[in-house]
């Protein structure tokens, strides 16, 4: 375990630093943390996930080895992350919070929403007793507008823009990152509008409404170049940017500047390959929807021809008599 020192004074007492200098080493020490609450959520939404999946294949009902790989990978990733010494340089360094703000909104959900919880939700979840409450919850839920406007672009991109512009551009993020409960309140702020953001995109879910994949290509694309430019911008300022990541310990000998130009240049380059994936993965299902409607018409052009053959040869008979 690493030996952990209290922040600087005027800091929240209860937030944590490492005492040691960042490294590729003392990044994924493990640490006991005061308040590990993503972890916590990772952990326990693993569990019931893998429980759901464990119940159909009991069942000899199929669900899907890759579906569950993805879900227990985004929340691996999620307990990753957001423990070990990262979660504590987090604190100090912009690089680090802005590695975890990016996977937290980029990274992480994907892997969640291509292993289609809902589905999971919906198959697994017993049809009895308390099961049955959350069955109807569930589907409460979608039947209901409030999940649409939740889900809708309108406000998904907006959230997204506020995520950086918002509060990098004010005193907002000194305010809360000054505090252990703001700093783990932004992060969870930056798990939920990752989810919702992809799972308009990415989702096979049942959805209050469902989008085409013109629709779900033009809200990716809209977005990505959102973080892009706040990298750039990161990286051509000449001042440091947030109050919160302007004292460090010396002891670590980080350069501040530098540091976050770093956080910049993660922001362009880090934040643009999970786009650049779920973009591929909008390709590809984009395809072989448009083959499964050319092959339908095929099909249908075929049956066609064969029915008025058919009737031709009915009309010959006919003529005959």
């Amino acid at each position: 375990m690493t030996m952990l020192s209290l922040p600087p004074f005027g800091a929240d007492r209860s937030m944590w630093i490492p005492a040691v200098p960042p490294s590729w080493q003392s990044y994924l020490d493990l640490t006991l943390h005061p308040l590990p609450v993503l972890p916590v959520i990772g952990a326990l939404a693993g569990g019931l996930y893998l429980a759901g999946a464990l119940r159909l294949w009991r069942a000899d009902r199929r669900w899907s080895p890759w579906a569950t790989l993805s879900f227990l990978s985004g929340c691996a990733v999620l307990v990753i992350v957001m423990s070990g010494n990262v979660e504590g340089y987090g604190t100090r360094m912009f690089s680090v919070f802005m590695f975890q703000q990016l996977t937290l909104m980029m990274a992480v959900p994907p892997l969640l929403v291509l292993g289609r919880p809902g589905t999971l939700l919906l198959r697994a979840t017993p049809h009895h007793r308390l099961g049955r409450v959350v069955l109807v919850g569930a589907r409460g839920a979608l039947r209901s507008g409030v999940g649409a406007v939740i889900l809708h672009p309108a406000l998904m991109i907006p959230l997204f823009l506020l995520c950086f512009y918002g509060l990098y551009f004010s005193d907002l993020a000194t305010m809360l990152l000054r505090t252990t409960q703001g700093h783990i309140g932004l992060e969870l702020l930056f798990l939920v509008a990752g989810i919702l953001f992809t799972v308009p995109i990415l989702s096979e879910d049942p959805l209050p409404h469902s989008h085409s994949n013109l629709g779900r290509a033009a809200h990716l694309l809209i977005e990505m170049p959102t973080h892009a430019f706040f990298g750039v911008i990161l990286m051509m300022s000449k001042y440091p940017m947030v109050e919160a990541f302007t004292d460090p310990p010396a002891s670590w000998g980080v350069d501040v500047l530098d540091d976050q130009q770093l956080a910049g240049a993660l922001a362009w380059s880090y934040g643009e390959l999970p786009g650049l994936v779920m973009l591929l993965i909008l390709a590809s299902r984009w395809f072989k929807d448009e083959n499964r409607q050319m092959a339908k018409l095929d099909q249908d052009e075929s049956s066609s021809h064969e029915l008025d053959d058919y009737n031709r040869y009915l009309r010959s008979l006919d003529a005959k008599h």
